[in-house]
C-alpha cells in the first residue's frame, strides 16, 4: 500500500499521522492511504464530484485523442 502524506485539498505535508484523518483508495498492492489535515479537508476530497467515469462519453473522447495522438502513438 502507498501512503500519501500531502493533503490532496490544503497540498501540506501531513506530520502527525498518528492523529490524522485518512482513507484508503482501492485495493491490494495498488491501494493509497491518503491522509489530511483535517476531517473537513477529508469530506472535501469525499465530496469532490468524479469527472469521467469509465462510461463517460468525456472520457472517451479523451481516450480516442490520445490514441489518434503521434505523440502517443497508436492504441487502436
Amino acid at each position: 500500500m502507498m501512503t500519501v502524506t500531502l493533503d490532496p485539498i490544503s497540498l501540506k505535508d501531513v506530520v502527525d499521522l498518528e492523529h490524522a484523518p485518512f482513507i484508503v483508495e482501492g485495493n491490494g498492492s495498488g491501494a493509497m492511504k491518503i491522509y489530511f489535515e483535517s476531517e473537513a479537508n477529508k469530506q472535501e476530497y469525499l465530496d469532490t464530484e468524479i469527472h469521467g467515469t469509465l462510461n463517460s462519453s468525456g472520457l472517451k473522447q479523451i481516450f480516442d485523442d490520445i490514441a489518434d495522438s503521434p505523440i502517443t502513438g497508436s492504441i487502436n
